[in-house]
Protein backbone atom coordinates (compact mmCIF):
# COMPACT_ATOMS: atom_id res chain seq x y z
CA UNK A 1 0.00 0.00 0.00
CA UNK A 2 1.26 3.01 -0.75
CA UNK A 3 1.48 6.31 2.02
CA UNK A 4 -1.63 7.74 0.55
CA UNK A 5 -3.50 4.87 0.75
CA UNK A 6 -2.40 4.30 4.80
CA UNK A 7 -3.57 7.50 5.20
CA UNK A 8 -6.83 7.57 3.96
CA UNK A 9 -7.69 5.04 5.72
CA UNK A 10 -6.32 5.88 9.26
CA UNK A 11 -8.61 9.08 8.45
CA UNK A 12 -11.31 6.96 7.83
CA UNK A 13 -10.87 4.72 10.84
CA UNK A 14 -10.60 8.06 13.13
CA UNK A 15 -13.82 9.25 11.84
CA UNK A 16 -15.90 5.98 12.05
CA UNK A 17 -14.59 6.23 15.89
CA UNK A 18 -15.42 9.66 16.34
CA UNK A 19 -18.60 9.44 15.27
CA UNK A 20 -19.55 5.92 17.34
CA UNK A 21 -18.15 7.54 20.38
CA UNK A 22 -19.65 11.10 19.95
CA UNK A 23 -23.04 10.40 17.91
CA UNK A 24 -25.75 10.37 20.70
CA UNK A 25 -26.62 13.78 20.88
CA UNK A 26 -30.20 14.32 21.57
CA UNK A 27 -32.30 17.38 23.60
CA UNK A 28 -31.87 15.52 26.60
CA UNK A 29 -28.00 15.73 26.57
CA UNK A 30 -28.01 18.87 25.41
CA UNK A 31 -29.39 20.15 28.40
CA UNK A 32 -32.72 21.31 27.04
CA UNK A 33 -34.66 19.70 29.76
CA UNK A 34 -32.52 21.88 32.61
CA UNK A 35 -35.43 23.77 33.26
CA UNK A 36 -37.97 20.80 34.41
CA UNK A 37 -34.86 19.23 36.35
CA UNK A 38 -34.86 22.36 38.67
CA UNK A 39 -38.57 22.16 38.70
CA UNK A 40 -39.04 25.26 36.47
CA UNK A 41 -41.76 26.01 33.52
CA UNK A 42 -40.92 24.59 30.57
CA UNK A 43 -41.49 27.24 27.37
CA UNK A 44 -43.92 26.19 24.64
CA UNK A 45 -41.35 26.99 22.29
CA UNK A 46 -38.53 24.86 21.11
CA UNK A 47 -35.28 25.25 22.38
CA UNK A 48 -32.87 27.20 19.57
CA UNK A 49 -30.08 24.68 20.66
CA UNK A 50 -32.57 21.80 19.31
CA UNK A 51 -33.54 23.94 16.44
CA UNK A 52 -29.69 24.00 15.50
CA UNK A 53 -29.06 20.51 16.16
CA UNK A 54 -31.69 19.31 13.87
CA UNK A 55 -30.73 21.55 11.45
CA UNK A 56 -27.27 20.37 11.10
CA UNK A 57 -28.29 16.78 11.17
CA UNK A 58 -30.43 17.66 8.20
CA UNK A 59 -28.04 19.58 6.10
CA UNK A 60 -25.66 17.11 6.64
CA UNK A 61 -27.63 14.05 5.92
CA UNK A 62 -28.73 16.05 2.31
CA UNK A 63 -25.39 16.68 1.43
CA UNK A 64 -24.21 13.20 2.01
CA UNK A 65 -26.63 12.15 -0.18
CA UNK A 66 -25.67 14.58 -2.79
CA UNK A 67 -21.79 13.26 -2.41
CA UNK A 68 -22.92 9.52 -2.79
CA UNK A 69 -24.98 10.56 -5.84
CA UNK A 70 -22.33 11.98 -7.01
CA UNK A 71 -20.14 8.55 -6.62
CA UNK A 72 -22.64 7.14 -8.42
CA UNK A 73 -23.13 8.78 -11.06
CA UNK A 74 -19.20 8.66 -11.82
CA UNK A 75 -19.53 4.76 -11.32
CA UNK A 76 -22.59 5.19 -14.18
CA UNK A 77 -20.25 6.66 -17.05
CA UNK A 78 -17.52 4.43 -15.75
CA UNK A 79 -19.12 1.40 -16.58
CA UNK A 80 -20.85 3.15 -19.76
CA UNK A 81 -17.61 4.47 -21.08
CA UNK A 82 -17.48 1.25 -23.80
CA UNK A 83 -13.19 2.08 -23.30
CA UNK A 84 -13.47 5.68 -24.13
CA UNK A 85 -10.69 7.52 -22.36
CA UNK A 86 -12.05 10.58 -21.95
CA UNK A 87 -15.21 9.43 -20.10
CA UNK A 88 -13.10 7.26 -18.35
CA UNK A 89 -11.31 10.11 -17.26
CA UNK A 90 -14.60 12.20 -16.41
CA UNK A 91 -15.88 8.94 -14.18
CA UNK A 92 -12.35 8.97 -12.43
CA UNK A 93 -13.03 12.63 -11.71
CA UNK A 94 -16.76 12.45 -10.50
CA UNK A 95 -15.94 9.41 -8.03
CA UNK A 96 -12.59 11.17 -6.92
CA UNK A 97 -14.33 14.39 -6.00
CA UNK A 98 -17.51 12.88 -4.82
CA UNK A 99 -15.61 10.72 -2.10
CA UNK A 100 -13.38 14.13 -1.18
CA UNK A 101 -16.14 15.29 -0.84
CA UNK A 102 -18.48 12.67 1.45
CA UNK A 103 -15.00 13.01 3.53
CA UNK A 104 -15.40 16.28 4.05
CA UNK A 105 -19.13 16.01 5.07
CA UNK A 106 -17.98 13.12 7.44
CA UNK A 107 -15.70 15.15 9.28
CA UNK A 108 -17.57 18.20 9.37
CA UNK A 109 -20.39 15.81 11.41
CA UNK A 110 -17.90 14.59 13.53
CA UNK A 111 -16.75 17.92 14.61
CA UNK A 112 -20.25 19.03 14.89
CA UNK A 113 -20.79 15.97 16.83
CA UNK A 114 -17.61 16.58 19.34
CA UNK A 115 -18.84 20.51 19.87
CA UNK A 116 -22.38 19.45 21.05
CA UNK A 117 -20.62 16.77 23.32
CA UNK A 118 -18.51 19.29 25.00
CA UNK A 119 -20.84 21.87 25.46
CA UNK A 120 -23.26 19.07 27.24
CA UNK A 121 -20.21 18.52 29.63
CA UNK A 122 -19.50 22.02 30.41
CA UNK A 123 -23.47 22.62 30.84
CA UNK A 124 -23.77 19.19 33.15
CA UNK A 125 -20.61 19.90 35.00
CA UNK A 126 -18.47 16.75 33.68
CA UNK A 127 -15.63 16.29 32.08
Amino acid sequence: MSKKNIIFSLLLIFMFFNMILVFPASAQNLGIEFASNLGLQNSAQSDPRDMAVDIVKYLMTFLGIIAVAVILYGGFIWMTASGNDDRVDKAKKLIIAGAIGLIIILAAFAIVQFVVTMTNNALEGTF
